[in-house]
């Protein structure tokens, strides 16, 4: 899994494995779920993330 936070976009991305983008899908209002070609989601996207995720240019990891 990869998280990438572009400023100059403002954009949060959670890479939840690489595959090809088959489907796009914005349920909610800036929040965009891409899906592979099996409908397995592969990744997450929040636009206005600096607005919408406490802190989004850090990441804490739990176990």
């Amino acid at each position: 899994m990869k998280v990438n936070y572009d400023a100059a976009t403002d954009t949060l991305t959670v890479i939840l494995r690489e595959a090809p983008v088959a489907e796009s899908d914005e349920d909610k209002s800036g929040v965009i779920l891409d899906y592979d070609h099996s409908g397995d989601l592969i990744s997450i996207e929040v636009l206005d993330a600096s607005q919408r995720v406490e802190e989004p240019r850090s990441v804490t990891l739990t176990a």
